[in-house]
């Protein structure tokens, strides 16, 4: 295992592994971001990932926190894994201006099904702030940009059998 929180494969895009030091420094950006431009009544938390900087942020904001279940799933008939909502937004969302928060955002699909159903329930307005902008959708506010993969710190490491031990679906990324 490298040092580096990069590890770099021909052909492939580095892999970010980010600490819990890290993650805390994002986040602590990304609230201040946020409050600089605008005030969120509500902030809402993209299960699962999203969940871990929302609730900080929202904490941060000293605001509610909520969240919402929008995750991919794999269509039989095509190869590409799509996002869909599972569960309806927040009611706590009706008439007040919200901020939606995830992990990481690359094409976008997620964040837009995630705002279309938060401006469904009828929120005033709707902001986005993710902790890694990875792709070409531009959030409102995001911590940090990288071309990179992103390996979060509570997505390191899984228990097995009682004991903690690296996550079998990073292993390739460590080398």
């Amino acid at each position: 295992m490298t040092n580096s929180p990069y590890s770099d494969a021909p052909g492939r895009r580095e892999t970010l592994h980010v600490d819990w030091p890290l993650f805390g420094e994002l986040s602590r950006a990304l609230a201040l971001r946020v409050s600089r431009s605008f005030t969120p009544d509500v902030v809402i938390g993209i299960a699962t990932a999203g969940v871990v900087p929302g609730a900080v942020v929202a904490a941060m904001l000293d605001r509610p926190f909520k969240s919402m279940i929008v995750s991919r799933r794999h269509e039989a008939d095509t190869i590409r894994d799509t996002p869909a909502v599972f569960g309806a937004a927040p009611a706590e969302v009706r008439g007040k201006n919200v901020l939606v928060v995830d992990e990481t955002c690359d094409s976008g699909d997620t964040m837009r099904l995630a705002i279309a159903a938060i401006r469904n329930a009828g929120a005033r307005s709707v902001k986005t702030a993710v902790s890694f902008r990875t792709g070409d959708f531009v959030p409102d506010f995001a911590a940090l940009e990288t071309e990179a993969n992103v390996v979060l710190p509570w997505d390191r490491e899984i228990i097995v059998d009682g004991v903690l031990v690296p996550n079998p679906k990073y292993e390739t990324d460590a080398e």
